[in-house]
């Protein structure tokens, strides 16, 4: 356990630029800990805040700017390809995007205080064509925030920190391996939590070429688009209808119980258009559906869309 301390102390700021571009990469290993506890040693005088702060926010541009690019030149594929890696369940649902199209760029600045988001707000923004200067300040804007608040927390609670390391030293191995247990567990917390919303998410499907043909037969399914507004004005399945989060259009008794409804998004496993449907069965409705592969599948198949409001 002296010689991770020794290591700390000796390399902290490469430990810092490491797990910052880590973390910010997708990698599920927090840096705030580490920002932490490197600010409880700046107030000791090992380091200089000031060095730390601008390590962390270099490694922060970097990772970022990477999915900056990505986005640009994949658009909503590399989305597609986080919300896949990502271990946060509530990430890669439609309030995540939903944040980004309220706020725009300015999202960047809390993007990091939001596990999952940090990621997924850079590849939107290359997504959804934010100019890169606007990209580059808010989300060094963000990163300053960021890391400078764990940095201040570590030296406001430096003292408590360093008798937690002494606790750690003394404990030796026991104490190496205490660290390496709390991080087993939260990726394990992560992965559980993810695990059990996707088998939330298991519900039968409709297919692109099912759906065609029943409005090509002139059935009348209710069709919902659970997409943020931005994505709907880029174009929607014909007679869709879209539905406010309170879900009031229903609420109203509008819309009959008896009616098919088939709900789509465009997301990896159908994830919103899923968590939708099950609060709509809830609601009463028996007949209730995700479109399998969403708009993107609908729009791979050749079908049009309408892009009327």
């Amino acid at each position: 356990m002296s010689w991770l301390l020794q290591m700390i102390e000796q390399y902290g700021i490469a430990a810092v630029f490491a797990n910052v571009l880590v973390e910010q990469a997708g990698a599920p290993i927090p840096a705030y800990p580490t920002l932490v506890l490197t600010g409880a040693l700046a107030a000791d005088g090992r380091y200089a805040a000031s060095t730390l702060l601008l390590v962390a926010v270099l490694a922060a541009l970097i990772a970022d700017t990477g999915w900056y690019l990505a986005g640009r030149r994949y658009g909503r594929g590399i989305l597609a390809l986080l919300c896949r890696l990502s271990l946060s369940a509530d990430s890669c649902v439609r309030q995540t995007e939903g944040a980004f199209v309220r706020w725009g760029a300015a999202s960047l600045m809390v993007a990091k205080f939001i596990p999952g988001f940090a990621s997924l707000a850079s590849a939107l923004a290359g997504a959804t064509g934010t100019s890169v200067l606007a990209f580059l300040l808010f989300d060094a804007i963000g990163a300053v925030l960021w890391a400078g608040s764990a940095l201040y927390l570590g030296t406001l609670f430096s003292s408590t920190v360093d008798d937690l390391l002494r606790v750690l030293e003394q404990l030796g191995r026991g104490g190496l391996l205490l660290l390496a247990l709390v991080l087993a567990v939260f990726i394990a917390g992560k992965w559980w939590q993810r695990y059990r919303f996707m088998r939330s998410l298991r519900m039968a499907r409709i297919s692109v070429d099912e759906l065609y043909q029943m409005l090509q037969q002139g059935e009348k399914p209710l069709v919902v688009d659970v997409r943020a507004p931005q994505s709907q004005a880029q174009g929607r399945i014909p007679g869709a209808i879209t539905i406010g989060p309170d879900f009031s259009e229903f609420v109203a008794g509008d819309i009959p119980l008896a009616d098919e409804v088939i709900v789509y998004c465009a997301c990896p496993n159908e994830a919103s258009a899923a968590l939708v449907a099950r609060e709509l069965l809830k609601r009463g409705y028996t007949r209730v559906r995700p479109l399998q592969g969403g708009i993107d599948a609908w729009r791979e198949a050749g079908y049009a869309t309408d892009g009327t409001p």
